[in-house]
């Protein structure tokens, strides 16, 4: 069986009916602006009342309310395949598409990646791997949205290490011979998103070829497909699949659409692609209490602040003012993991705070401003030892980078039956 080695399948993938507006379709993942609900009230005012991703998702900011929201989206997603108003627009094959933001046009391809390739267990070295920690606490609300709901959408995505340009760069050189299947703006100032069918025999056949190709490079356990965004929503997919495999056949399990999700596979080398420090927010405390804190923790733990010199860098903001702080002898690997190990000590022993995981520098100066607020700025990472520190440390600390900032997030735009 082709594809049967790289861990994805050409899938039936649904797109809103010609009819329904993009523009006013897509929205931008659920994960993004969790401490800006105002972000989401202009993005539901944006939608208005055409027919929307929007309602087909729960943002996280308004996880509070789940009880409520899950059964409206359930609803939701069978009225808008009911009226045909998400309907299939490719079967079987991928799409290819081209999303234009600031730093340029940045190329995926959307799959349907098997779950049985796939595991955040530790230790693992499955072909699909998550990058960063898994917690598993968070994903009963996450499955509560997917018992029962009819499709799936995605913002999930997925790296490959491919720098010589091997298999989504040729799809994008021939896409002229394929069928456009949309081309839009994005609301909230989103950029552009176009797309094209990757269909037929012929084209299958090449981006089955080009995958297996790069796989042959990777050594023993290759580390082939790297998720980058969404892996506490690929976590939920396949904790799902868990659930309810046991339950079929092992024919119904070959085929059974929740055994796939949706995900867009990014080339890591895409220069429009941006890695970004994904910044710390604590509530509920001063500059001067957490500082004295970090102090103290540095000091039982073998470390050193200072403001110049080795070591791993950050820069403190809040109201009155900020600064750079240096951590010599730092105990974690990478400057999120020695931030992070401050931070879940600082939080346990402290009653009244809390933490934040904000996308964007303009967000965190922002949210930064308000009283009781303190706001941790990250150094840059480099993308091109990505995938060396991940197959090197296993799992990165969580919530340690982000590819680009929150308008450069995937928007929900195609769909996939579950």
């Amino acid at each position: 069986m082709a594809f049967e080695r790289i861990g994805i399948r050409p899938a039936q993938i649904l797109l809103p009916a010609p009819g329904v507006k993009p523009e006013t379709w897509a929205c931008i993942a659920c994960d993004q602006y969790t401490s800006e609900p105002e972000y989401w009230r202009k993005a539901f005012a944006a939608a208005g009342d055409a027919p929307s991703a929007i309602r087909l998702i729960l943002p996280e900011y308004d996880l509070k309310n789940s009880e409520t929201l899950i059964p409206r989206i359930h609803q939701a997603m069978a009225d808008y395949l009911a009226k045909g108003l998400l309907a299939p627009a490719v079967d079987p094959g991928f799409i290819l598409c081209e999303r234009t933001i600031a730093s340029g046009t940045r190329l995926g391809l959307v799959c349907a990646v098997d779950l049985e390739e796939y595991s955040f267990e530790k230790g693992s070295l499955p072909l699909i791997r998550p990058t960063e920690q898994t917690i598993t606490d968070r994903l009963p609300p996450r499955l509560k949205i997917r018992r029962g709901a009819p499709v799936e959408l995605t913002h999930i995505m997925i790296l490959i290490d491919d720098p010589d340009r091997t298999v989504l760069e040729p799809l994008q050189a021939a896409k002229a011979s394929l069928r456009k299947v949309y081309d839009f703006d994005l609301m909230m100032g989103g950029g552009h998103l176009a797309g094209w069918a990757v269909e037929g025999e012929e084209m299958l056949a090449r981006v089955d070829q080009s995958l297996n190709a790069l796989m042959d490079t990777k050594g023993e356990h290759p580390l082939l497909l790297a998720v980058g965004d969404g892996n506490h929503s690929l976590a939920t997919a396949k904790a799902y699949w868990n659930e309810i495999r046991e339950s079929l056949s092992e024919a119904e399990r070959e085929n059974h659409p929740a055994r796939y999700a949706l995900c867009e596979i990014v080339n890591i080398h895409d220069e429009a692609l941006l890695f970004e420090p994904i910044y710390r927010i604590v509530t509920g405390t001063t500059r001067m209490e957490i500082m004295a804190a970090w102090k103290q923790y540095a000091a039982q733990h073998g470390m050193h602040l200072d403001r110049e010199g080795e070591g791993h860098r950050f820069t403190v903001v809040s109201a009155d003012g900020e600064g750079t702080v240096v951590v010599k002898d730092p105990e974690g690997a990478i400057p999120c993991e020695t931030i992070q190990k401050f931070l879940d000590d600082f939080l346990a022993n402290t009653p009244g705070t809390g933490i934040d995981f904000i996308h964007g520098e303009v967000s965190l100066r922002t949210l930064a401003e308000k009283p009781g607020t303190v706001g941790f700025l990250l150094p840059e990472i480099d993308k091109h030892t990505f995938f060396k520190d991940v197959e090197t440390l296993g799992v990165l600390p969580r919530k340690t980078f982000s590819m680009g900032e929150a308008d450069e997030k995937r928007f929900y735009m195609e769909a996939k039956k579950i």
